[in-house]
């Protein structure tokens, strides 16, 4: 069995709709990299500038080459009522010898916290990795100083595996890192 991420789906939820990002989705893209909150939850200390084209243009590159790669799955977290763009969902770095990959989540500030699409979102791609795809451990990385997401994580299933101590350099002060890891066997046991 050879595994990819080159089929892009869409995937429906009660709450939320993935699907494959692309140019429509650069001005939530650009939201995600200027919000603070976003930016301190995921560890991103590179500065994105919105009134610069060069900016702009990168992240539009980045949204409209996401289908050319079989490595990693790119979707849009859309909110089903209204269609408006929440976020994003990858599934990345696909190691095919070992059926593994990682994950990351990112939601755009506190108009999409605590609505469950961050849950929903998370358990529709990982029920595609595992039930479509074929990979059998997804892995992941949350900083000390996210237990929202820790907490989501834990209900989709995702198991702590160890901390990275002092990983992460924030506003001048050392911030550990929590690996969390969910396996194929795991995932069917709960389903």
């Amino acid at each position: 069995m050879t595994l990819s991420f080159a089929q892009k789906p869409t995937l429906v939820g009660d709450r939320v709709l993935l699907r494959p990002v692309g140019a429509g989705d650069v001005d939530g893209l650009v939201e995600l990299l200027v919000d603070p909150e976003s930016n301190r939850l995921t560890g991103t200390h590179a500065v994105f500038d919105p009134e610069s084209a060069a900016d702009l243009e990168k992240a539009e590159r980045w949204y409209t080459s996401r289908d050319d790669h079989d490595d990693r799955l790119d979707l849009a977290i859309v909110e089903r009522e209204g269609g408006t763009y929440v976020g994003e969902v990858v599934l990345k770095e696909l190691d095919t010898d070992n059926r593994a990959c990682g994950f990351r989540i990112s939601l755009v500030g506190p108009r999409a916290f605590g609505r469950g699409y961050g849950t929903e979102a998370t358990r529709l791609i990982v029920g595609h990795a595992f039930e479509t795809v074929g990979v059998n451990r997804i892995e992941l990385e949350v900083f000390d100083f996210n237990p929202r997401a820790r907490h989501v994580y834990e209900k989709v299933g995702f198991v702590h595996e160890g901390t990275k101590r002092q990983a992460l350099r924030w506003d001048d002060e050392w911030v550990d890192t929590h690996m969390m890891a969910i396996v194929a066997s795991d995932w069917r046991r709960q389903s």
